[in-house]
């Protein structure tokens, strides 16, 4: 049916379709369209900044906080959650009909201050803004940690930063941990970044002039997400996948068959699927040729790292090359909108 690309996937297949770093008007189009769940990272306060139809609002919102908040960083950090806040909102009557399954809205903290204790203070600061704020917190070794700590006492929980399948893994163990004898453990979900890894991976093809296949490298994110999808399966790990980060259509259209929801922009990916009205077509379980994963992980080091399981350890997840590129892209809006907090003291 025209301009129902999203409920036919979730008709036809487990595939669901999550928004990601929405406007206001996005997120009620999303929802209309079939969203279940949205995804913000910490950009999201600079994009809004800038956002035609959302600015005059956020300015208004940041100056309120100003006239209390002295230092820049908190004034930031509260700014974020209360635009986010406003998202969370516009979900809630999904996570009420739900009860709980649908409807959430992860939020990270200050890119720049991931220890266990921070990432632990932020998740309990931002959940205090609705119920369905889900705390969005990196997979590295001290994001590990935090997963476990906030699992235990039922905060909900979306791992992010997930580019290696060890990183997920070590996701799913974290939270067993935590939830070890818990009657109504929280939902917690992890995002592998399968866009942003493809990205780094052709930089580096690019910048190192490797000699690839460029249909054996157009796999690569895909190749680690089915071998993860089918790790979880197997194991009976009761975490929920999400697909992120995507730089493409095929971030989407070549997860479809999986039992995952994909998160992407509402701008050219989830309205140009809607407009472009493809078929749903579940390619995701077609399994990839030993051929293909042998050349990348000949050709790619970053590749072997992301899919074998024990080439690399918790202590390198947050140095790890995809992880660095996609934090980055965060600390840099963060360092926009403290720029522009300043000139306004």
């Amino acid at each position: 049916m025209k301009g129902e690309y999203f409920k036919e996937a979730a008709r036809h297949t487990a595939t669901r379709f999550w928004i990601n770093n929405v406007t206001d008007e996005e997120a009620l189009l999303a929802l209309d369209a079939g969203a279940v769940g949205c995804t913000q990272n910490p950009s999201y306060s600079w994009k809004i900044l800038n956002n035609s139809s959302d600015r005059e609002h956020a300015l208004a919102t940041l100056k309120d906080i100003m006239k209390t908040e002295k230092d820049d960083n908190e004034a930031l950090v509260k700014l974020q959650r209360d635009l986010i806040g406003r998202i969370a909102k516009r979900f809630m009557p999904l996570y009420e009909s739900s009860h709980g399954k649908l409807g959430y809205v992860s939020i990270q903290g200050d890119p720049f201050q991931e220890d266990t204790d921070s990432i632990i203070r932020y998740a309990h600061f931002n959940r205090e803004a609705s119920p369905n704020m889900m705390a969005k917190i990196p997979a590295t070794e001290e994001g590990l940690k935090a997963i476990t700590i906030l699992a235990a006492e039922g905060v909900p929980i979306n791992a992010t930063e997930c580019m290696a399948i060890r990183q997920v893994i070590d996701t799913c163990e974290a939270y067993l941990e935590g939830t070890r004898n818990m009657k109504n453990p929280p939902v917690i979900c992890f995002s592998l970044i399968t866009g942003i890894f493809d990205q780094y991976l052709q930089n580096t093809v690019k910048e190192n002039n490797i000699d690839i296949d460029r249909s054996v490298l157009w796999q690569a994110g895909m190749a680690v997400a089915k071998k993860v999808h089918e790790i979880v399966a197997d194991r009976q790990y009761p975490i929920n996948f999400i697909g992120g980060g995507a730089r493409g259509l095929h971030h989407f259209t070549e997860m479809v068959g999986a039992n995952a929801s994909i998160t992407i922009n509402w701008k050219g990916a989830a309205d140009q699927l809607i407009e472009q009205n493809l078929p749903v077509v579940s390619r995701f379980l077609q399994p990839t040729l030993h051929g293909v994963v042998d050349e990348l992980v000949e050709k790619l080091e970053d590749f072997r790292k992301a899919y074998f399981i024990n080439a690399i350890a918790p202590h390198e997840y947050e140095e790890y090359g995809p992880v660095v590129l996609f934090r980055s892209m965060f600390e840099d809006s963060w360092k926009q909108a403290l720029k522009l907090i300043a000139s306004l003291r």
